[in-house]
């Protein structure tokens, strides 16, 4: 399976915090990779380096390389809408538009250009179906999207990130606060996901990690202690600090 985002010798800080230190990590298409580390770890801040979203932060100070097939995405004449149309994001706390739960899915389209309304109707359905969500809420699509509960929101919230069609979907911590019904509807959504998306997947959960990755990256205090199969990593991990928060000896 070839590599969808290559990591090069990275460094991010904010003013004189140094919040990642020199990751190496390649990232395959097709692949969920769960990134565990405990709170203050840098996970965050290294998903959002991954479509640029730290730009907006005055004092941060980025080295080194971030391949996106093959093309560095801190060149210069990088346009950042192209980006993000191909790197989408799904945050920790669900934000659906105050809108219908259509109008969710198709403003982004929308601004992008696309105005046919079978078009639109075509990827409404698809995105919530992708999601698993299409079934729970087919007959009501013009009820407020805040209007769901917090498990739909979530999903709500990667259908309208597919609707974008992206090639990367960056997941922090999705399932945070919900209960374990919601957070199984949305793994099962992330193993249809992977057939179509390369997934990057923040979680303090470490059973989820478990449960869904293919790979894992162990981060600690900035820096990737270890990365391997997620078999691996959950069985013989090859260092300490690795064995020690998975058994939940701190975190």
């Amino acid at each position: 399976m070839e590599d969808k985002i290559v990591v090069k010798g990275l460094n991010l800080c904010f003013d004189t915090h140094h919040v990642l230190k020199s990751i190496d990590l390649n990232i395959r298409a097709n692949e969920i990779l769960s990134i565990i580390g405990p709170a203050n770890s840098g996970k965050t801040s290294f998903l959002r380096t991954l479509n640029r979203l730290n730009d907006i932060i005055s004092t941060v100070k980025i080295t080194g390389e971030i391949l996106l097939d093959g093309i560095d995405i801190y060149k210069k004449d990088i346009l950042l809408p192209w980006l993000r149309r191909k790197v989408g994001m799904v945050f920790a706390l669900p934000v659906p538009l105050p809108r219908s739960i259509f109008e969710n899915i198709v403003y982004g389209p929308r601004l992008n250009g696309v105005t046919s309304k079978a078009k639109l109707e075509e990827l409404v359905e698809k995105t919530l179906k992708a999601a698993f969500l299409w079934d729970e809420v087919k007959d009501r699509l013009h009820l407020s999207g805040t209007k769901l509960s917090g498990g739909q929101q979530q999903r709500l919230c990667i259908a309208r990130a597919l609707a974008l069609e992206p090639e990367v979907i960056l997941l922090d911590e999705p399932c945070s606060g919900l209960d374990p019904l919601s957070t199984s509807r949305i793994e099962e959504a992330l193993y249809e996901l992977k057939k179509q998306y390369t997934i990057v997947l923040v979680t303090n959960n470490t059973k989820q990690a478990a449960r869904v990755g293919d790979n894992v990256a162990f981060f600690l205090m900035g820096e990737m202690i270890e990365y391997g199969s997620t078999e691996q990593i959950f069985t013989v991990p090859h260092d300490k600090r690795t064995e020690d928060y998975i058994t939940g000896r701190f975190g």
